[in-house]
């Protein structure tokens, strides 16, 4: 994550997402139903092109530009993470989904097309945070060097995971945390990306970062849903009285843990390329075994395909032909 001085010219896909969001709002604003229904990959496609576009512009290097192999690998571990979370919502019963097709192929390929965009969303919004050096001068007293923590962490996790399933009514917000803390002490021991090595080395700027990045991408997520059609609504307990959009306000505190976890995910998910991703892209792409990578491919195709059946049978509330 550099920052250059030099800006160059706002690229020819960043001009496209930017006309196709247009578009998509105002033909939106006129009831056009087909919008309506795609509206969410109609309005998140184009923002991931224009803030890519942003980001080169300011950077002059941004993932889609010049390195669009680490962009579309992203892809389908953003569908992979969002299902996990989506597994634990037909325990916690937390968001509904409405007006959703009732064709199976369309159905499902506009899940794919949906959460896919979640890790690019979050990560381009990050780099643009980035290229214009928020936090950039953030300092804190250096962590220790001991791994103390690793148990802790692990404990926490194992907490955050346990309790809501058990109590889903009452611990539904740290399903949000168990990630973190379950892979941050992996990712940390073997070398890989770690916020918490960061802070070792006296800085939180990726964390800070990360949490502001889920903050935007969450009141995004939150103001292009309220319009569609096709969309989510909440049934969150306790805390379900005062809203912003379909989201309940304290909802909107869990975005910035969310991304901090995806981040960690995607962090834990390197390991599979010695270490290689979205924030090192020059690095020597490593050779995968094939069956290595045809077993990891197989296991997430099916494991995508049996969490869409659980979203048919548990989420989704209502339907249209």
């Amino acid at each position: 994550m550099r920052t250059l001085s030099t800006s160059r010219p706002f690229p020819l896909y960043g001009w496209v997402g930017l006309c196709a969001l247009v578009t998509a709002q105002v033909l939106l604003f006129f009831d056009i139903e087909v919008v309506g229904y795609w509206f969410f990959p109609l309005a998140w496609w184009p923002y991931i092109l224009i803030v890519d576009g942003l980001v080169y512009r300011r950077k002059g290097s941004s993932l889609l530009k010049n390195h669009p192999r680490e962009f579309f690998f992203l892809l389908p571990w953003s569908v992979c993470f969002w299902l996990i979370f989506e597994l634990f919502n037909v325990v916690l019963n937390n968001w509904h989904y409405v007006m959703v097709p009732e064709n199976m192929l369309q159905r499902w390929v506009g899940y794919a097309v949906c959460y896919a965009t979640v890790l690019p969303g979050l990560f381009e919004t990050m780099e643009l945070l980035d290229g214009y050096g928020l936090f950039k001068k953030s300092r804190l007293r250096p962590l220790s060097g001991s791994t103390r923590w690793y148990v802790p962490f692990v404990i926490t996790g194992l907490v955050f995971l346990v309790l809501p399933l058990v109590w889903p009514q009452f611990f539904f917000p740290l399903v949000w945390g168990i990630f973190i803390f379950l892979l941050e002490p992996l990712t940390h021991r073997l070398g890989l990306r770690s916020l918490m090595r960061e802070w070792q080395q006296g800085t939180l700027r990726t964390f800070y970062l990360l949490l502001t990045a889920g903050a935007i991408c969450g009141l995004l997520w939150e103001f292009w849903n309220y319009w569609a059609l096709t969309k989510w609504v909440y049934t969150v307990p306790h805390v379900g009285w005062l809203k912003i959009f379909e989201m309940p306000l304290l909802g909107f505190f869990g975005f910035p843990p969310f991304a901090v976890a995806c981040y960690v995910m995607m962090s834990a998910v390197s390991l599979l390329r010695q270490g290689r991703g979205w924030q090192n892209p020059n690095k020597p792409v490593p050779r995968m075994r094939p069956g290595l990578a045809i077993l990891v491919a197989l296991a997430l195709v099916i494991f995508c395909l049996f969490a869409f059946h659980q979203i048919d049978v548990h989420t989704v509330v209502s339907w249209r032909p």
